[in-house]
């Protein structure tokens, strides 16, 4: 079921994505001109609809002793496509997995570590999952950005 999601809705998901740790109700109700009550409301049904998932902290691997991030492009039976992603995230060092739906792989799957000797093992351990591991390639950086499409000036 799709929500439907109105600006004021959009505008509390774009604050979030920009920093939810220090970003108050007030805060986002003083800049989107409406009140604290109804920003915490819509941030409690964004959560209860599970538009919002969660919140977590943007780990810099790299700064904090993992500088090797690994994305392995992986090819498991569209069946049980959905089914290993919870398996793929219990690999020791994997700290993403993503479901593909167009080409040739169908997940996407994230490891760090701190030596070549702590990822290795997660392609390993990928294919005795039955995946086949197609392309591996090591990341330099990574950044993001808030969805421009939750943006109160987008009109």
């Amino acid at each position: 079921m799709e929500n439907e999601l109105d600006e004021i809705d959009l505008a509390v998901l774009y604050a979030l994505q920009e920093d939810a740790r220090n970003t108050s109700s007030g805060e986002i109700a003083e800049r989107i001109g409406s009140s604290g009550s109804t920003v915490r409301k819509r941030i409690q049904k964004l959560e209860s609809d599970g538009v919002i998932k969660g919140y977590s902290a943007d780990v810099d691997y790299q700064g904090s002793g993992y500088p090797l991030r690994m994305l392995l492009f992986c090819t498991a039976d569209i069946p049980e496509r959905g089914e290993l992603i919870h398996d793929i995230l219990g690999i020791p060092g994997v700290v993403s997995v993503q479901e593909l739906v167009t080409g040739d792989e169908n997940l996407l799957v994230t490891a760090v570590g701190e030596k070549d000797k702590d990822i290795t093992p997660v392609a390993q351990e990928l294919l005795e999952l039955g995946l086949t591991v197609s392309d591996e390639v090591l990341v330099r950086t990574h950044e993001t950005s808030p969805f421009e499409g939750f943006s109160p000036d987008e009109g």
